[in-house]
């Protein structure tokens, strides 16, 4: 049985903390949507959500590919950061209930998974 609307979750195959994440919310009953950001991209209307939800916080300054940018790339507005390198974003952003979530912390994961 399904749990709730459906749930969509921005992730990268290649991330473990995604898969984690995307394991424990299938254990717990629900059936996400699953956004790869390098293989589908996001929407428009979904990277200005999400820079509306998390303002910098969206960007992964951890990221290998932070580390190859620019100073001036970096400079630039979070829009066009992650409209031109996708996988900048801070990973997974959880839709689920109307509400998005940033990452897979324990804070998250209470929401989440109740």
């Amino acid at each position: 049985m399904l749990k709730g609307p459906r749930m969509r979750i921005f992730a990268l195959k290649s991330c473990d903390t995604c898969r984690k994440a995307i394991a424990a919310i299938r254990a717990a009953g629900h059936d996400p949507q699953i956004i790869d950001v390098r293989a589908d991209g996001v929407s428009d209307a979904d990277r200005a959500a999400i820079i509306a939800a998390f303002g910098d916080k969206a960007i992964n300054r951890a990221s290998t590919t932070w580390r190859g940018l620019t100073d001036a790339e970096k400079d630039s507005d979070p829009n066009e950061l992650l409209a031109a390198h996708p996988t900048l974003m801070k990973r997974p952003v959880i839709e689920h209930a109307g509400q998005l979530y940033l990452g897979w912390k324990a804070d998250v994961q209470a929401l989440i998974l109740g």
